[in-house]
């Protein structure tokens, strides 16, 4: 196991503002937060990292844990600022939050999980898709994916942004992607919630069946500072689904953990 290497977007907003750090969800890339980047950025520093072998990362040289992620996030974000960051990811981005919470305590200000929980699917499920995926390539996982990731209506709605989405996910390295499957078959935070001090704020999409209500009320009730929200009309991915309502909620959380620290 070793920390891998990640790349982040440019950061964007203005130089002295917070720091504000997105992560990803399995398969796709910082376009994910593209269309709620811009919104944040009024009031925040932003940046969005790729997993390994995701985006513009390169491809993992081995396998890795979330606890690694996490790790790799620290070393990314650190020499950008000297204060704590705000921080917000989706699935395994939000999974990698979690862990940063609990092993870099004194770097995260604030985090938000979206459609993410202490613990997701099954870890025999996650080294099956790892294995097919070796086999196979991740476009064998285009057409579950699609199902898993959005809304019924969302893919009328925005044909070009979950298409890009979708090829994403067909671009994505195999082993890197069998890695973070891997990764997430070993990830259960669920006994070590109490110990996140940050106030977190747990977003979900009304047709999630990766982390529905469940997975989010677990999270809220098992930190110290937890609170949850519902997004309507958003499946696995709701920054690319309901983008408006996305960064309202995220941007209300922020405001609101700022104005109680001033």
């Amino acid at each position: 196991m070793s920390v891998p290497v990640l790349t982040a977007t440019a950061p964007v907003g203005a130089s002295d503002a917070p720091l504000l750090v997105l992560g990803p969800s399995l398969g796709t890339s910082t376009i994910l937060w593209e269309r709620v980047i811009p919104v944040l950025a009024e009031e925040y520093r932003v940046i969005a990292w790729d997993l390994p072998g995701h985006g513009d990362a390169p491809a993992a040289s081995g396998p890795f844990t979330v606890d690694e992620l996490a790790d790799a996030v620290a070393d990314l974000v650190r020499p950008l600022t000297g204060r704590p960051i705000r921080y917000a990811g989706v699935s395994l981005g939000g999974a990698v939050g979690l862990t940063l919470a609990l092993r870099h305590p004194d770097l995260v200000a604030a985090l938000a999980v979206v459609a993410s929980g202490a613990q997701l699917g099954d870890p025999a499920s996650w080294h099956a898709r790892a294995a097919q995926v070796r086999a196979q390539s991740t476009s064998a996982l285009i057409s579950a994916s699609a199902g898993r990731w959005f809304a019924p209506a969302s893919i009328a709605r925005e044909p070009e942004l979950t298409g890009r989405l979708l090829h994403a996910l067909q671009d994505a390295d195999d082993d890197s992607y069998a890695a973070c499957c891997e990764a997430l078959a070993a990830y259960d935070v669920r006994a070590d919630l109490g110990a996140i001090t940050a106030p977190v704020l747990v977003i979900w999409g009304e047709h999630d069946q990766v982390a529905p209500e469940a997975k989010a009320d677990e999270v809220a009730r098992g930190v110290g500072r937890g609170r949850s929200i519902r997004i309507d009309g958003a499946a696995h991915l709701p920054p690319a689904e309901q983008p408006a309502a996305v960064a309202a909620a995220l941007g209300d959380f922020f405001r609101s953990i700022d104005e109680e620290a001033a």
